[in-house]
C-alpha cells in the first residue's frame, strides 16, 4: 500500500543540502524549499530512508518525515496550499525512482 509522506530537511552545508535535493526529487515533488510530498511504499520509504542517513550529517542535520496516510484514504486532500499555484498533488500516479 502506498502512503503518501511530508518529507522536510533541513541540512547545514551546500553540497549536502544540494545532494538531499536531488535525492528526494527523484522520490517525489517539491513543494516548499527543503520540502516534499512523496507517494511511497513500504519498501520505497526504507529505501528512502537508508539513502539520506548517507547524505546527511547527524550531528548537523535533521529530516522529517510525516505520514499523511494511505492514498486511498484522505492523504490526497491532507495537504493544501494559500498563495499562488503550485504543482498539483492529486494527479500524481507514485514515487519515480532515478
Amino acid at each position: 500500500m502506498r502512503h503518501r509522506w511530508l518529507i522536510a530537511y533541513d541540512v547545514s552545508e551546500a553540497k549536502r543540502l544540494r545532494r538531499m535535493h536531488r535525492l528526494l526529487d527523484g522520490y517525489g515533488d517539491g513543494v516548499q524549499y527543503s520540502v516534499f510530498i512523496c507517494d511511497l511504499t513500504d519498501v520505497e520509504l526504507q529505501l528512502l530512508r537508508e539513502q539520506v542517513l548517507q547524505v546527511m550529517h547527524q550531528a548537523e542535520d535533521r529530516v522529517m518525515f510525516v505520514d499523511l496516510g494511505p492514498m486511498s484514504g484522505r492523504a490526497p486532500h491532507a495537504v493544501s496550499f494559500v498563495g499562488r499555484e503550485g504543482i498539483s498533488l492529486r494527479d500524481k500516479p507514485g514515487a519515480v525512482i532515478i
